[in-house]
């Protein structure tokens, strides 16, 4: 039995430096980030703390990346795919999850589009890195799909069942340096009431901003913010939940807070820029939310 959960050890840390590996390849290969972006730092840390550390647990989440992709369309214009991707703890002896989105591609479009490449994954990944290869069939294949007409009678029943699949129920947990600027921080809660997306922001230094509501809102969400001039800002955390139906009713019972507000707590500081972390722990645990102070702070609140 020992000798099994060494082979087993052994081969999910091999799974895990090929994932590094590829991920810095990535990295190197596309070092924008409007190109490659790591959309969950901390599974990433988890990751590599596994990889150096024989002691280590196994990461219990997937590290998350986007890819952003141009391809030509017949009529020689540009057009964006973006690629929200995921690495399963065992690929790549598993396929990769890849979602590709266009806001030229109609549902019934993105998901054959989607469904013809998850078969191609199927096929093509046997035990290698495809990530690259991945990214190749979207530039070479996407376009073609924004001009396929398609009748809601195309659609298979599988395909249905698929699109209800991937709704998901996403709440990004965002650290910045700081946020001072007035203009950001009304984008903030704008672009969240704009995003049907719930949360809040605290100002200030560091700065905090949780959202929560579709995933697809809150990717659209984080591209707005990132894309704005930060000293440094990353996603610390993000939970992502499936939903049965995605019907508003069960999405508002995922919800932790109501709507998106700027929360203050007690602002202290030669500048009124620092906040009672205290108040905030607080907070967190009215909400439910107090194990995220940690992966914030470093420390457990109290």
């Amino acid at each position: 039995m020992k000798l099994c959960q060494g082979t087993t050890e052994m081969a999910n840390r091999e799974q895990a430096e090929i994932q590094i590996s590829e991920l810095d390849l990535l990295s190197s290969m596309f070092p924008y980030e409007e190109e490659f972006a790591v959309t969950d730092q901390l599974a990433l840390a988890e990751l590599k703390h596994y990889v150096e550390n024989e002691s280590a647990e196994v990461p219990s989440s997937k590290v998350q990346f986007m890819l952003n992709v141009k391809a030509e369309v017949p009529n020689a214009s540009m057009v964006e795919f973006s690629m929200a991707c995921a690495l399963p703890f065992k690929y790549p002896t598993v396929p990769p999850e890849i979602t590709v989105r266009s806001s030229l591609l109609s549902r019934s479009q993105q998901i054959l589009l989607n469904s013809d490449l998850k078969a191609y994954l199927v096929q093509n990944c046997n035990g290698e890195p495809c990530m690259l290869s991945a990214r190749e069939w979207v530039k070479d294949h996407a376009a073609a799909y924004i001009d396929k007409e398609l009748s809601s009678s195309s659609m298979t029943a599988s395909d249905a069942t698929q699109s209800e699949e991937v709704t998901m129920f996403t709440r990004l947990w965002i650290y910045s340096h700081h946020i001072y600027n007035k203009q950001k921080r009304k984008n903030i809660v704008d672009w969240a009431k704009e995003l049907s997306l719930s949360g809040f922001c605290m100002p200030g230094k560091p700065g905090i901003v949780c959202v929560e509501g579709l995933q697809s809102s809150c990717e659209e969400f984080w591209s707005r913010i990132r894309r704005l001039t930060w000293k440094r800002i990353l996603i610390r955390y993000r939970e992502d939940v499936s939903l049965e139906g995605g019907g508003h009713a069960e999405i508002q019972s995922k919800r932790k807070f109501p709507t998106l507000e700027e929360k203050y707590f007690d602002a202290h500081g030669a500048r009124g820029n620092h906040m009672d972390l205290g108040q905030l722990y607080r907070f967190l645990e009215e909400k439910g939310c107090s194990d995220i102070f940690q992966m914030y702070f470093g420390v457990e609140g109290h």
